[in-house]
């Protein structure tokens, strides 16, 4: 008896995109295991994943959110921006604040993954990404469903709040904006209002888990 040949599975072509090597070689350690997915490029930052993404077309691009030329929200909005059909993009990073949740996805990302994923994880992502499904861990899902119900700061707030970080006074950030002091004060007690903060100090750590200020 003749058995027909097992049918042939067209593979996921994917693009990894992180400015670590050591990373890079991990995802691809992960997925190249798979019969299923193919790692058909590596780019080591932001112009390159668009270079590679527009020479290999993949299925799905593995993209770091911190990355330099051209970091990671930057990538997901430029490819996103273009006519046809769109990309589908995994975004990986070791920070997983809520903010960066809110901007990636916002972006058109269709998965967000802490890189301390488990192998397991990153190859069920790469899948159901590759057959248009959305895919969030349960954490970073319960993350973004308590950032959903709070107000959202305003972009004039949020300049305030980092000025606030960098240790400035209502009048010096006054006198930078051109707007005045009593302003300021309203914008501030708006802000300590939002992320339901008792003082500046406070305001300050919020904000800083949450992603909604950079600390450098």
């Amino acid at each position: 008896m003749k058995h027909s040949p097992a049918p042939i599975t067209q593979q996921i072509r994917v693009l990894i995109a992180d400015d670590h090597p050591v990373v890079r070689q991990g995802l691809a350690t992960t997925l190249k295991s798979q019969k299923d997915i193919k790692i058909v490029a590596e780019a080591a930052d932001g112009e390159e994943a668009c270079e590679l993404y527009d020479q290999f077309s993949p299925d799905v691009l593995m993209l770091d959110l911190r990355m330099p030329k051209k970091d990671g929200l930057q990538v997901v909005t430029q490819l996103m921006s273009r006519r046809g059909s769109k990309p589908r993009i995994i975004v990986m990073t070791a920070y997983d604040t809520e903010e960066d949740i809110r901007q990636a996805l916002k972006a058109g990302a269709k998965a967000f993954l802490v890189k301390a994923a488990h192998p397991r994880q990153i190859r069920e992502a790469v899948r159901k990404v590759a057959a248009g499904q959305a895919l969030l861990q349960p954490e970073i899902a319960s993350k973004l469903a308590e950032s959903m119900a709070r107000p959202d700061l305003s972009n004039r707030e949020t300049e305030i709040l980092q000025y606030l970080a960098r240790g400035r006074s209502n009048k010096e950030i006054g006198l930078i904006l051109y707007i005045s002091e009593g302003t300021i004060k309203h914008h501030v007690k708006s802000i300590l209002r939002k992320l339901d903060a008792i003082g500046r100090s406070e305001a300050m750590a919020i904000a800083t888990r949450r992603g909604l200020i950079r600390v450098s």
